[in-house]
């Protein structure tokens, strides 16, 4: 299982930085949508993949199966997803602002200095 996540991150990854390259801004900010996801998987992977055992410890018991889940990649994944968010939500109302003031999403277009 370890192996199949480690192709899925290099697949993502691969797909993202494909997207981050191409003209388009929405092209950009769909690539940086998907390197978000990459690195969520890729801290999944990182934590140790352990499928059907919870966190949590049985009553009775001082501490967890040492075959358990580790909660800490989990949490800070949930934390990578909502900071993801928040600045995807900015990339896209930034890349709108900016699709309307250029009238167009080619990056190209978007240069600094005109030349003389």
């Amino acid at each position: 299982m370890t192996l199949l996540v480690a192709c899925a991150v290099g697949v993502v990854y691969a797909v993202s930085l494909l997207l981050l390259l191409r003209g388009s801004l929405w092209q950009l900010l769909l690539g940086l949508a998907l390197l978000s996801h990459g690195a969520h998987l890729l801290i999944f992977a990182g934590g140790g993949l352990i499928a059907d055992a919870p966190p949590l410890v049985p009553e009775g018991a001082l501490a967890a199966a040492p075959t358990v889940a580790d909660p800490l990649p989990q949490a800070l994944v949930l934390t990578a997803i909502v900071i993801a968010f928040a600045v995807l939500a900015f990339a896209l109302v930034l890349g709108l602002c900016a699709g309307e003031a250029q009238g167009t999403d080619d990056l190209d277009a978007y240069g600094g200095e005109e030349e003389r």
